[in-house]
């Protein structure tokens, strides 16, 4: 049976991984169990220079084999809903979609300056030994090389970065090199929100309301079980209500201004200059 297969979008440190949790605590609803499969849905592209693959690169190679990935958490889970969940997603939903043609579309966004904040601690992140052998079990066998020697490079780079950062983090832009080495790592996380829910925003506009919910994740950690019946309507899954509290119960709102609160006022008046249109789309300006 072909499963029903959810997809979250949104930029990096934007709640994509709660939400995807609190789903899966339903019967019936799985995931990978590794936190992202970016390699997954790169293969056949291993090679593309950043994670905006236009649409096109969407083979039915491509599609027949990301389907039956769907189909192996579905069944390996007795699943009757998958749900996907990779932050660089957002920056090529069209390719994502012509992927996995039949999917519906959780987009959560997040103030682009807190999420700036928390993205910076990832690039700066020590070795996570058990983290990296979760996402090693999903990279396809032929890109293993590839990637072992872009990973080690990753980690050799950042014992002598000024910055003491990562090579690569995160969703990768288009003209990437080019960001990091005319940026600080305050502004290279700022514009990676900025691309991911620029792109995002822009391949939903025309996408038809009942494939698409849009999430603000402020709204969601204040009142869960509210956002919650929400998005499970939207999902049109049933859920009983001491089930749908349950799920919630760990949802925190501490977060919210945790990011923003660890830069300095200077920064954030020239990240505010640098990415404020987006800000202000989507309410976060001042």
């Amino acid at each position: 049976m072909t499963p029903n297969n959810v997809i979250i979008i949104g930029a990096p440190r934007s709640g994509t991984n709660m939400l995807r949790d609190v789903l899966c605590q339903f019967e019936g609803v799985a995931t990978w169990p590794c936190d992202e499969i970016n390699y997954l849905w790169r293969h056949g592209n291993v090679r593309h220079p950043s994670d905006e693959i236009p649409a096109e690169r969407a083979t039915p190679a491509v599609q027949s084999y990301m389907r039956k990935q769907f189909e192996w958490v579905a069944q390996r889970y007795n699943a009757h809903t998958v749900v996907e969940k990779t932050c660089a997603n957002s920056l090529r939903v069209p390719f994502v979609d012509r992927a996995v043609p039949d999917a519906r579309y959780v987009y959560i966004y997040r103030d682009g300056l807190d999420t700036t904040g928390s993205a910076k601690l990832r690039w700066q992140a020590k070795l996570d030994i058990p983290y990296l052998l979760e996402k090693v079990r999903f990279v396809p066998l032929t890109d293993l090389p590839y990637y072992g020697t872009r990973y080690l490079w990753s980690r050799v780079y950042r014992l002598f970065s000024r910055e003491k950062r990562l090579a690569f983090w995160g969703p990768a832009l288009d003209g990437m090199p080019e960001i990091l080495e005319r940026h600080s790592l305050n502004e290279v996380c700022a514009l990676q929100w900025q691309r991911c829910v620029e792109n995002a925003e822009a391949a939903f506009t025309d996408m038809p309301p009942d494939r698409v919910i849009r999430v603000r994740y402020e709204d969601f950690v204040r009142d869960p079980e509210a956002q919650l019946k929400r998005l499970l309507a939207f999902l049109e899954l049933e859920v009983p209500e001491e089930e749908l509290r349950r799920a919630v119960a760990g949802v925190s709102s501490k977060s919210i201004g945790k990011g923003r609160a660890s830069l300095e006022e200077g920064e954030v008046k020239r990240l505010e200059s640098l990415i404020g249109e987006a800000l202000e789309r989507y309410g976060y300006r001042g």
